[in-house]
Order: structure tokens, then C-alpha cells, then sequence
């Protein structure tokens, strides 16, 4: 989805011959390619009329995050819910997005994003990201204003939400008003103008293959190819490329601002009107015309690497990615509050302007039958005089009391390192962990390169 106002975007459509997708849900994700390893994937599977695992996707909800700009950056205008109405399974391996408008004119409809917020290319591998989407059967005046998405943000885009375009984003699939076209778009850089021309960003389009995009499944696919130099991104409808951007096109710092954080979450949703489609039709949308109730089907959403180091598997296996024993490098979290990611004098990254009530947020990390009883960080802290704090670890859910901690003032420096045990309840499991930050005064006071746990 674009995250400004989108001035302009092409809409030539290419014509490719191809054989017609059936219109059935798969009701599992696909053999993994060959060369391939799945790193994550949901099928939709499950009860008609429930909502999407919590354990894989957030329901987003309102009509912007919290702080962030109104109307989700874009001049949609329906407000998102947590209602099976809008959002649910639909019995027969499918998700189903649902706009609807009620009786007093008013929108609302439904956008999910994956829990996991760390898909990225392993070194000299490719990443690949596909679902299998039916967009809403629906086209012509009816269809003014809708606006289905498939597509990823970079994981610091969380807790900030005003750092777009420098942190990335992947538009897998965008459609607007019921148009036989899919485009894929890479925005990127600063806005506007930047190597990505913002707000537009650099997108292609072109028909979906044999039947339309509305009254059939497609399978749209995005690859990030770090195996070739310079790297690539690239866009399919049903296994045909139709989009490619390379890393000399973006040039720096554009490319490592987008390419170097801990990844991308990958999203769903049907927004109503806005600027892409309002662009499009050369007037406001929705409009009268517009028809409720036409959801977007997706059959499954499959992650898969190839080379390289890979994703971790999601629950990763006892010492691997996911391991609790080996170091958590603290800017690979999985969504986060207040802090931000800079390069660390130690090499790589590290995490800071970290103060009261911030956190970080790391799944699925596998403490093993083993249990752990201490954890040790690698902390830096400029603090002034007198300003201190505790780094505690929470598991599970932020609202549980911590089950270790340690204190910490000025270190010498904001990249003056050291390593801080602190003593935690003997854990094993598998477990959702935070780092919560803690202190009584409001500024800054620890940066974090890494933790681990010990036995």
C-alpha cells in the first residue's frame, strides 16, 4: 500500500498468453519448490466464520496506528476492524477481507500483518514471498474505490510509523477499482522525489494472465535476490516476471536503509478509496455507484529462502536462529517500541534512544527442557548523572511481571560496551520474549547490541 499521497502511477497492462486459474482454493500451502526452504506459511485453513491465527497475523484496527498519520497515509477513508464480518476464515481454506459500507454511508473493512517481522534475503540468497489471491470480484462503477493489497514494510516501520520510505516497502499486489491489471511497486529512499520518485514509487502493471484478476485466483510473487550483484527485486503474476528493480538503481544509502534492518512483515488488506484509486479515476471514490460486501479470497501466504544462511523456520528448532543459548542480536526483533536501530561501533547494529516504557519484542525463542537461569546483555549507556534504568525480560505478553532484570547507568559512552548478567525464574519452552525498559526518569539511558541466556 502506498504510504503518501500517489500522485500518478502507470497503468499499461502487458498481454501475456497464459492458461486460466481455476477459481477453487488449494486449502494448503504448495510443495515447496525445488531448491527451496519453507521459512513461514499460513493456509487459511479452519472453522468458516473465525479469525485468522493470532499466533501468525495482527488485526489492525482504527483508522491509523497509534501516533501515526490519519487515515493510514493514504486518504482511505474506512475504518479497519477485528470483526468476522470483515475479517475471517471462510471454511474452505480461504482468508476473506470484507468491505462493507452500513446503512449510514460509513466503511469498514480489514487489514492484517504478520506477527513475524524478520524476512529478509539470507546473505548471497533470495527470499520469495507468495499468496494465492482472488482479488473482489467486482468491476466497473461498482468497484470504484476498492483497494486489495498484498504487500510487506520494513520491521522498523513498527513503533515509529514515520520513517516510510527509507525503511522499504514491497507492494506484492495492488489493484484499484475492479481494473483487469496487477501492479507491484517498490517505494523507497525519501519523499518526495528519492531514487523510488515518491510519492509514485518505481511500479509496473500489467494483466493478470487468462482469466481476469477479479474472477480468478492468481498467484503473485515478489523475490529479493541477493545472489547476484548488483542484487534484485522482482515481481510475478502466475510465474511470469513483469517487474524488476535492481540495487544500482536505488544506490545509497537508499539500498542499506531498506536492505540492512532486521526485515520485513508482510500485510493484507482492502482499503476503501484513497489516493491510488481516487489517481486513478481522476475523482473521489468510493461513490454511490460503489457496491458492498465483494472480499478478497487468499488461499495461502508462503514464505520460502533459497542459499545463503535462510530465514529461521517459525517455531525455529532448539539451537538454531530461535535459540535462547546463542546471541540474540537485539535489532532482529520482531516488533518494537520507541527504539531505534544505528550502527554499532562493535560492528553490525545495535538499538538505542531506549528510555522508560520502551521495548523490544523477539518470537519464538526456544529455552529448550534445560532451564535457563541468567541472561546476559551487551548494553552501552551516555546517560547523564543520576539517570539510570532496569533492562528486564518479560515473556509471553509485556503485562507479565518481569523474571529478571538488571540495573544499569553510564557506561562511559553510548558505544562504550559491556556485558551485564542479570539473574532470571529457570525457564524452558518455547516463548515469546520482550526486553522492557524501565526507569524513573525520561531520558535516554541504555543502547543494546545483543542478549542471551545461560543455564
Amino acid at each position: 500500500m502506498n504510504r503518501r499521497v500517489l500522485l500518478s502511477i502507470a497503468t499499461a497492462t502487458i498481454t501475456v498468453a497464459a492458461v486460466a486459474t481455476a477459481v477453487t482454493a488449494n486449502a494448503s500451502v504448495p510443495a515447496t519448490p525445488s531448491g527451496w526452504t519453507l521459512a513461514w506459511s499460513d493456509d487459511f485453513n479452519g472453522s468458516a466464520n473465525t479469525l485468522p491465527s493470532s499466533s501468525n497475523w495482527i488485526i489492525d484496527t482504527g483508522t491509523s496506528y497509534p501516533g501515526g498519520p490519519a487515515n493510514w497515509g493514504t486518504g482511505e477513508i474506512q475504518s479497519y476492524t477485528n470483526s468476522t464480518s470483515n475479517v475471517s476464515l471462510d471454511g474452505s481454506g480461504n482468508l476473506r477481507i470484507t468491505p462493507i459500507r452500513n446503512g449510514s454511508g460509513q466503511w469498514t473493512s480489514a487489514r492484517i500483518e504478520t506477527q513475524r517481522s524478520n524476512f529478509k534475503a539470507p546473505s548471497g540468497g533470495v527470499l520469495r514471498i507468495e499468496g494465492r489471491i482472488q482479488m473482489p470480484n467486482v468491476t466497473g462503477a461498482q468497484a470504484a474505490g476498492y483497494w486489495p493489497a498484498f504487500w510487506a514494510l520494513g520491521a522498523p516501520f513498527r513503533g515509529n510509523y514515520w520513517n516510510w520510505p527509507g525503511i522499504g516497502e514491497f507492494d506484492i499486489m495492488e489493484n484499484v477499482n475492479g481494473i483487469n491489471s496487477v501492479w507491484g511497486v517498490l517505494h523507497c529512499g525519501v519523499a518526495p522525489g528519492g531514487p523510488c520518485n515518491e510519492f509514485n514509487g518505481i511500479g509496473a502493471s500489467r494483466a493478470c494472465p487468462g482469466s481476469s484478476c477479479q474472477s480468478a485466483f492468481h498467484t503473485y510473487r515478489f523475490e529479493w535476490d541477493a545472489s547476484v550483484s548488483p542484487q534484485q527485486l522482482r515481481w510475478y503474476v502466475d510465474g511470469a516476471l513483469y517487474h524488476t528493480v535492481t540495487q544500482s538503481q536505488i544506490g545509497e544509502p537508499h539500498w542499506t536503509n531498506m536492505t540492512s534492518h532486521a526485515g520485513y512483515f508482510i500485510l493484507l488488506n482492502v482499503a476503501m478509496g484513497g489516493a491510488f484509486p481516487n489517481g486513478v479515476a481522476g475523482s473521489a471514490t468510493p461513490t454511490a455507484s460503489t457496491v458492498s460486501g465483494r472480499p478478497m479470497l487468499v488461499d495461502y501466504v508462503a514464505v520460502w529462502t533459497r542459499g545463503g544462511g535462510g530465514v529461521p523456520t517459525d517455531p525455529p528448532p532448539t539451537g538454531g536462529g530461535g535459540s535462547a543459548y546463542s546471541q540474540i542480536q537485539a535489532e532482529s526483533f520482531n516488533a518494537q517500541s520507541g527504539v531505534i536501530v544505528e550502527a554499532c561501533s562493535e560492528g553490525g547494529q545495535n538499538i538505542g534512544a531506549i528510555r522508560n516504557g520502551d521495548w523490544v519484542q523477539f518470537n519464538n525463542i526456544n529455552f529448550g527442557s534445560t532451564p535457563a537461569r541468567d541472561f546476559v546483555a551487551r548494553v552501552a549507556s551516555g546517560a547523564a548523572g543520576g539517570v539510570s534504568g532496569l533492562v528486564e525480560v518479560r515473556l509471553d505478553s509485556r503485562s507479565n511481571a518481569p523474571i529478571g532484570s538488571f540495573a544499569l547507568a553510564n557506561t562511559g559512552g553510548w558505544q562504550s560496551w559491556r556485558s551485564v548478567p542479570g539473574n532470571i525464574t529457570p525457564t524452558t519452552g518455547t516463548h515469546t520474549v520482550f526486553l522492557t525498559f524501565t526507569s524513573g526518569q525520561p531520558n535516554d539511558f541504555v543502547n543494546v547490541n545483543w542478549f542471551q541466556f545461560r543455564t
